[in-house]
């Protein structure tokens, strides 16, 4: 279960969760592009983070006896 949690429910809450905190900050930019975008394109690579966590820590070992 918790890997659940981590792989798809931190995710959903970086992104789905926490748009509206985001989006009430339009004039706030990074590296030039406004905060919004910086913000889901980031939850791109730390979504990639979350779901190696999980494989790492939770399920590697299961492949790992198969082959």
């Amino acid at each position: 279960m918790l890997r659940y949690l981590i792989g798809i429910g931190l995710p959903f809450l970086g992104v789905i969760g926490a748009l509206p905190w985001v989006a009430a900050q339009p004039d706030r930019y990074v590296f030039g592009v406004p905060f919004i975008y910086a913000w889901i394109f980031s939850w791109f690579v730390l979504t990639s983070g979350c779901l190696f966590f999980c494989w790492h820590f939770f399920d590697r070992h299961r492949y790992a006896n198969e082959s």
